[in-house]
């Protein structure tokens, strides 16, 4: 029987969503929002790949609750950051995108010395991220943080978003829940898989619940955590055939890594030790000069490096997916098409050419002048912005903080 490809650069539906083509900008953080607020260079960042031809671009990332930022410049939805988020989905909009609010509660990744707020987490431990202890959730702070997505999520559909992503992946606050590695619960949320999904699921079930039917709704899920005992495949594909029982999400993004453990699990491609020592004062940055491999590891990079892990996932589900990791060519999205993937997801490539969708519709031949050498990752600080393409800093960009202690590096952002 012939089975029809559908071209990747074609109108495509995501739930109650029609998209111009089945191009999706990932959530990458932009460093752009000194003031927890939408600036105006914010804007500029998601207008560019929207006026590049992508088919919708992510915000990132928009915290659902004060404590649940990686730290305090971060942008979180509340009634303040709406005039903001107006203006920015009304100029994506007017380039012919959609624009999508990433949704989540950053958990253990947070910086609690920045937001001057504890971190939450699974259980009581030491954050190197933070440089204290998180405190450990209790079941009124993860009914808050549930009731806080759909919020947020009623806010995103006032601001004019298109879709929200559910940030389920790289140890934030769900994921840590997912992974036995960091629950180590006796309650309803910790010991079986069951437990351990049970905040996924709440989280997903409550934003469906108040947005159903009006935005598309998307999760980033991990498929693996890329730690010795951490979350792993199987129990990725079973909590996935639950959310896709459940009705709750229109399509998974797939990635894998963990912001608080490994993080270039995830990236792959070289790790900019120096690059992200020189980004800090002393004495820590002698200290990651001399220790920072042990937390970037190196990972060789190759096309589509997440796309054998995701096959296990289209072989168990009918719930559309979106590939993640490493997209670069055309032939890349064609063959992510011919096996059943229903969209892509691209930022480095996209970081150092905006208008990389255009070029690839006028030339299927075109490749991605990126060289995933990694070094706008920490660029994060000042501006997220490719340093082979963008020499200068943006104009709204801040310099590191004395409370931003150690890289908080955020391992959905620069994929």
């Amino acid at each position: 029987m012939n089975v029809t490809v559908p071209d990747v650069f074609a109108p495509a539906q995501l739930g109650p969503l029609q998209l111009r083509n089945r191009v999706v900008r990932a959530a990458t953080f932009e460093g752009r929002t000194p003031h927890a607020l939408v600036t105006d260079d914010l804007i500029d960042y998601h207008v560019r790949p929207a006026r590049g031809g992508v088919g919708m671009t992510t915000v990132a990332y928009c915290a659902v609750s004060p404590e649940g930022r990686t730290d305090r410049h971060q942008l979180w939805m509340r009634p303040e950051a709406l005039p903001g988020l107006r203006k920015l989905t009304d100029a994506v909009h007017a380039e012919g995108a959609a624009v999508c609010a990433q949704l989540g509660h950053a958990g253990p990744v947070a910086n609690a010395g920045s937001n001057r707020l504890p971190a939450l987490a699974p259980a009581r431990q030491f954050s190197p991220l933070g440089f204290r202890m998180t405190k450990s959730a209790s079941a009124a702070d993860l009914d808050r943080i549930t009731r806080a997505h759909a919020a947020a999520a009623l806010t995103a559909r006032e601001a004019g978003f298109d879709a929200v992503e559910l940030h389920l992946g790289h140890n934030y606050l769900a994921s840590a829940f997912l992974s036995p590695r960091l629950n180590k619960r006796a309650d309803e949320y910790g010991g079986s898989l069951a437990n351990r999904a049970r905040l996924a699921r709440d989280i997903a079930r409550a934003v469906r619940d108040a947005v159903g039917g009006r935005l598309a709704i998307t999760a980033k899920l991990n498929m693996d955590d890329g730690v010795p005992g951490g979350f792993w495949l199987d129990e990725s594909i079973q909590v996935a055939r639950w959310l896709e029982a459940d009705g709750s999400v229109d399509a998974l993004e797939l990635t894998a890594g963990s912001s608080l453990l490994n993080p270039m699990y995830l990236f792959t491609g070289d790790a900019p030790v120096r690059e992200f020592a020189a980004a800090f004062p002393q004495p820590l940055r002698t200290g990651l000069r001399l220790a920072g491999s042990r937390f970037l590891r190196s990972y060789p990079f190759h096309e589509a490096y997440l796309l054998d892990r995701a096959r296990q996932f289209r072989a168990a589900l009918t719930l559309p997916l979106i590939l993640l990791g490493g997209i670069t060519r055309k032939e890349t999205m064609d063959l992510a098409m011919a096996e059943g993937f229903a969209f892509v997801a691209m930022a480095r490539a996209l970081l150092r050419e905006p208008d990389l969708i255009q070029r690839m519709q006028a030339d299927p031949g075109a490749r991605s002048l990126c060289i995933h050498c990694n070094k706008c990752m920490p660029t994060i600080y000042r501006g997220t912005h490719c340093v082979l393409a963008e020499p200068a800093i943006p104009p709204v960009a801040r310099r590191l903080s004395p409370d931003c202690r150690p890289p908080r590096l955020a391992a959905d952002r620069l994929i």
